[in-house]
């Protein structure tokens, strides 16, 4: 199948919206690993003085998750999808998380101060071009800037891609199907086996300029689907003192 790229994503993206939290919902541990991803951004002092940007925000699922991580920080959160912002504000949120309607690129043209960290979930297997993102999240970040990317990306190992398999025909594109939203989770499902292993989007971080890049997994049944991948852009800078947290 083609998978959906740019506008036309975007479109799937807003017809989606008004069930995506309904369907994410069905995953079992879909929000504590956003969480867990967040909170290994390893940000100091509940993220007072801190700004954030929740790069792919959706409907808010991953802003919540940053917030929880960091509660005094302030965020700002960005999607592609007008649908998907519609639901995220729909949500009550503190006074120091504000959403845009912006794309990656976009962002960096936004004339914003430098971030002090960025997450990104679900994002990078969605763009065009990976490579291009990254250092748009490289222009976004301060020097030694941490950045945080939670992803569906397969370990490599034959029996995590048939597992991935086998919830999308029997559960995913099913559910998908059902709301109207076949063609998204079709390509959800595709864009997974299409997309870098965590081995190459490691590589693929390190090559974009990044430092201290590693991947950790999530746990259950996505171990070996879904990982954290943590960066710094560049050595490590002022944020450095609160790693001992």
């Amino acid at each position: 199948m083609t998978l959906l790229r740019d506008d036309d994503l975007a479109r799937a993206f807003d017809h989606a919206s008004h069930t995506y939290d309904r369907l994410t919902a069905l995953n079992p541990g879909y929000r504590t690993d956003l969480l867990r991803s967040a909170r290994r951004l390893r940000l100091p002092r509940d993220g007072a003085g801190l700004h954030l940007l929740d790069l792919g925000c959706g409907t808010g699922a991953s802003t919540r998750a940053l917030l929880r991580a960091a509660p005094r920080a302030r965020i700002t959160a960005v999607d592609a999808s007008s649908g998907m912002l519609r639901r995220a504000l729909a949500k009550p949120w503190p006074a120091q998380v504000r959403f845009l309607h912006l794309t990656a690129e976009e962002a960096a043209a936004a004339g914003e101060e430098p971030y002090d960290a960025v997450f990104a979930a679900y994002l990078f297997r969605n763009v065009t071009d990976p490579d291009g993102v990254l250092g748009t999240v490289r222009s976004l970040l301060r020097p030694g800037g941490r950045l945080a990317v939670h992803e569906y990306s397969l370990s490599g190992s034959p029996a995590h891609r048939a597992v991935w398999t086998a919830v999308c025909r029997g559960v995913i594109i099913p559910a998908g199907t059902l709301s109207g939203d076949g063609a998204l989770y079709r390509h959800l499902w595709r864009s997974v086996l299409d997309f870098d292993t965590a081995p190459a989007f490691t590589a693929r971080l390190t090559g974009a300029g990044f430092t201290g890049v590693r991947a950790a997994p999530v746990a259950g049944w996505q171990t070996g689907i879904v990982h954290t991948f943590l960066a710094r852009n560049g050595p490590a800078g002022l944020l450095a003192a609160g790693d001992a947290r």
